[in-house]
């Protein structure tokens, strides 16, 4: 492989999932290139390192949230925040990517030039600037704003209790004996209400508009029961794509037949509850999977409202005051802490700011190719997980589908790799996330573009694109291959 002029071949933004994925992949299929990972904040883990609130879990299998490469050992298939943060250091030791990790450093600016190959980079150590160059740039930023979650623009003047919100939860926080009001009603809050129960002396969930829930075990028990007979990656790969398939028929099935999903999940949750099921709360007014479906495990929400612990009410907020919340009904819930779970905010490319040439890119104006380019962008990918499935899916699929563009360029001499659109491309546009959730169409004006056919459709379903990543070839005619002379490029400018 040719060395190129750049201080890395690679860069990965990021040490959550998705980067941890991506150098773990360039450690098998590309032992050759040199790579860093640069991680904003002081830990490893992303997502599982960042909320700290009580409860954190998974609300996807750690089979599949879990990577292809390594089995999920733990005997709980629906894990916890520290035992994901376990899964992904043992990862990183066993791998050796640790030393390849840089903490406390956050990429400000990222910039592509076109005569040198190269992505610079601006980056903040300790409030001290510094530039960092690479051929390629991987994205593994996540989805969403790590410094500024969603605002409801609630009015919390009058409040002389405790205002909490999940991203950012105090280590300080005593809520033994206290009444807890928890604002909203997606995975967050169906996480925090149970998990606060036993401690608090009332829990309610405060929903503006119900969520489709559903319930299954924590524990995975064919996962279980195949470690005990079979090999553990053997036993780990038939459960990985027995999950896959079940996640796969039961979204169809929502958005083929909605009215029988719904029934089907009422009459789950009518059987848990018992004497206690409202249908009032339990029936949204939007299909099974027109927003992701709220995990509920070994019932524990259910179970904790049985037990006289949590409720949850559905209301429209009028107004807090000094004792608690104000609804417009009438009705008056009395609160020491009110937790705000009312969402998170979108944000592209980890907030940095990209530009080609000195031109900012707006992404919103690219087009997806292979669900991890995108159009006439050189040399960058990034992840941006299944709304339907795990994360991980896709963190998995785009960084083979990378490797083997890296090892072609290595093929060809190439040190460029362009997917190429031209102006009248003809592509018909296509709703790129016909999602009803609150954070998806907040943020959408912000979102890539996505045809309607694959190369440039991000697609929602991981059997295909798999599929279509190992089959389809490098060079397919789309992606084009060029050699940029680094060095020549690098003598003139000192001539110069």
């Amino acid at each position: 492989m040719a060395k190129t002029a750049c201080d890395h071949d690679v860069l990965i933004v990021g040490a959550g999932i998705s980067g941890i994925g991506m150098a773990a992949h360039l450690e098998m299929m590309c032992p050759g290139r040199d790579y860093a990972i640069l991680e904003a904040r002081d830990n490893l883990g992303g997502t599982w390192d960042l909320f700290r609130y009580p409860g954190i879990r998974s609300d996807s299998d750690m089979h599949t949230l879990g990577f292809a490469f390594e089995p999920w050992r733990h005997e709980k298939s629906i894990a916890d925040g520290p035992s994901i943060l376990e899964y992904l250091h043992r990862i990183v030791d066993e791998r050796g990517i640790r030393q390849k990790i840089s903490l406390g450093t956050k990429v400000v600016s990222a910039n592509w030039h076109s005569d040198r190959a190269c992505w610079e980079l601006t980056v903040d150590r300790g409030g001290s600037r510094q530039t960092v160059t690479a051929n390629w740039l991987y994205l593994g930023t996540g989805y969403y704003d790590y410094d500024d979650p969603y605002d409801a623009g609630f009015d919390f003047s009058a409040f002389q209790g405790r205002v909490v919100h999940p991203q950012f939860w105090p280590d300080d926080l005593d809520y033994v004996g206290k009444n807890v009001v928890v604002v909203g009603s997606g995975a967050t809050a169906v996480t925090l209400v149970p998990s606060m129960a036993d401690k608090a002396a009332s829990v309610t969930m405060l929903q503006r508009t119900p969520t489709w829930m559903f319930s299954r075990p924590a524990k995975d028990a064919l996962a279980n029961f195949l470690r005990k007979i079979l090999p553990e990656e053997t036993a780990y790969k038939i459960t990985r794509w027995k999950n896959v398939f079940m996640q796969d028929k039961s979204f169809k099935t929502a958005r083929n037949k909605p009215e029988k999903v719904k029934q089907f999940l009422q009459k789950k949750i009518q059987k848990a509850l018992g004497d206690h099921y409202d249908p009032a709360a339990f029936t949204p007014p939007y299909d099974p999977w027109d927003q992701r479906l709220c995990l509920v495990p070994d019932n524990d929400l259910f179970e904790a409202m049985k037990r006289g612990k949590a409720q949850i009410v559905t209301a429209h907020i009028d107004s807090f005051d000094a004792t608690g919340v104000k609804l417009k009904d009438g009705r008056h819930l009395p609160a020491d802490i009110i937790v705000t779970a009312t969402g998170l905010r979108l944000a592209v490319a980890g907030k940095i700011a990209v530009s080609q040439d000195g031109a900012p890119v707006d992404f919103a104006q690219r087009f997806y190719y292979k669900g991890c380019m995108f159009s006439n962008l050189p040399n960058l990918a990034v992840v941006f997980g299944y709304l339907n499935a795990s994360w991980t899916l896709r963190a998995d699929i785009n960084s083979e589908y990378v490797c083997k563009v890296l090892n072609h360029m290595d093929a060809v001499d190439a040190n460029v790799a362009t997917p190429y659109l031209a102006e009248n491309h003809g592509l018909e546009e296509e709703d790129l996330f016909d999602f009803s959730s609150g954070y998806i169409q907040r943020g959408k004006h912000l979102m890539p573009k996505s045809a309607t056919t694959l190369p440039w459709r991000l697609n929602q379903d991981y059997r295909v694109d798999k599929k279509a990543l190992a089959e389809a070839p490098i060079d397919d005619g789309i992606l084009r291959f060029d050699h940029v002379d680094q060095r020549a490029q690098q003598q003139l400018e000192a001539a110069e």
